[in-house]
């Protein structure tokens, strides 16, 4: 854990010269990115340091995961640090991304003809990937319930009844209304799963952007899934590190485990060494780094809901987690939501990508400075 490091978020480092594909999108107008989810904060310095002292041994080949038992080790500590949850590491399968995962989840619990629920608005990588599979794909919403976005469990449970039904993939924290399920709602996605037989493949890769006083709980933590689930972490999201290509699965259970790595031989690359270095040095010496992150968004979250919620027209919730706010738009009454912001010289993600054409995501993981320009723009 690192002592005594102060971070600026306040930076607006230059990204154009590296090629990001958040800014490369509106290269040459002065439309400002606010979409794919990345932050603008440069990595904690253990993170950098760690990888300046990788890349100076000037040897790059082959590191097996197996073999880096340090970032095993680092894995399993942060899950009891940070979830009160005892990982055995022998439940952990590296993979690149969790959207490679996901599909090999569907690839390995999955028959044909079958029937694969994803709760919308979602990320659209997972709404793709039943199709990408060849399976068809069922949707179930979220509701308004006293302020804050959850499932429909009511539709879940129709879903799951479905004979074909055969896996529900969800995400948690959800992206992109950034919801973090409670236990009464584990408990009934835990009920109607096994009540049905329907596998849980949960997406957790924004666990540690939680903005609230509220816990995180894996899918596969829960007593009732964890012989029924697959559960997708990485460091990428909380630590701005997703261009290192490097996620993992935790699957307690032996016989999907085999099934998850069957599916995925000679297809999913191994993870890369670099990808390996960050994610040891984040969850073993950037504890103080993330507290400060968290703290930060935290109060972005709070100026741009006060804000968005004061323009006519636009209105959100507050998402307990993620650096992403979910806004309805449907006061607007245009017809395409995302020309109107760009129109305004904003580029959040579109909504019809997620499921829902009347809104828009704001990626709010940026210096406040790109916040007070954002609601500029949006109000004139």
């Amino acid at each position: 854990m690192t002592k005594g490091f102060t971070m600026n978020f306040n930076d607006k480092p230059d990204r154009t010269w590296s090629k990001a594909e958040k800014w490369e999108r509106y290269k040459g107008t002065d439309i400002l990115p606010m979409w794919i989810a990345d932050t603008e904060f440069r990595c904690a310095e253990p993170i950098l340091s760690a990888l300046h002292k990788r890349i100076e041994d000037g040897l790059l080949g082959y590191t097996l995961p197996a073999h880096d038992t340090d970032v095993t080790e680092a894995i399993v500590s942060w899950c009891q640090r940070q979830y009160d949850w005892e990982i055995d590491p022998s439940w952990l399968v590296w993979t690149p991304g969790v959207v490679s995962a996901l599909n090999v989840a569907i690839q390995a619990y999955c028959q044909a003809g079958d029937t694969v629920i994803v709760q919308t608005p979602n990320y659209p990588p997972i709404l793709a990937a039943p199709a990408i599979n060849s399976l068809n794909r069922t949707c179930i919403g979220t509701v308004a319930v006293e302020g804050r976005w959850t499932l429909d469990f009511d539709a879940l449970e129709l879903a799951a009844a479905d004979p074909k039904a055969s896996l529900f993939i969800m995400c948690n924290p959800m992206n992109p209304v950034g919801s973090v399920l409670n236990q009464n709602e584990l408990d009934r996605i835990a009920t109607i799963c096994r009540k049905h037989g329907v596998m849980l493949c949960s997406d957790e890769i924004h666990c540690d952007l939680i903005l609230d006083n509220v816990p995180h709980l894996p899918a596969s933590a829960h007593p009732e899934l964890a012989e029924h689930s697959v559960t997708l972490m990485a460091a990428s999201k909380t630590f701005n590190i997703a261009g290192l290509g490097t996620s993992f699965a935790i699957i307690p259970n032996a016989k999907l485990r085999a099934a998850f790595n069957h599916n995925a031989r000679g297809i999913v690359p191994e993870v890369t060494i670099a990808g390996l270095t960050a994610t040891n040095a984040a969850f073993r010496y950037c504890d103080e780094w993330h507290q400060q992150e968290v703290a930060y968004l935290k109060e972005n979250r709070d100026y741009l809901l006060t804000e968005i919620n004061s323009i006519e027209g636009l209105k959100a919730i507050s998402p307990a987690a993620t650096f992403l706010l979910w806004v309805d738009a449907s006061g607007l009454q245009v017809s395409d939501t995302q020309a109107w912001c760009e129109a305004k010289g904003v580029g959040p993600s579109a909504g019809k990508d997620f499921g829902d054409k009347d809104f828009f995501r704001l990626n709010f993981g940026c210096s406040r400075d790109y916040l007070v320009e954002a609601i500029k723009k949006l109000q004139g």
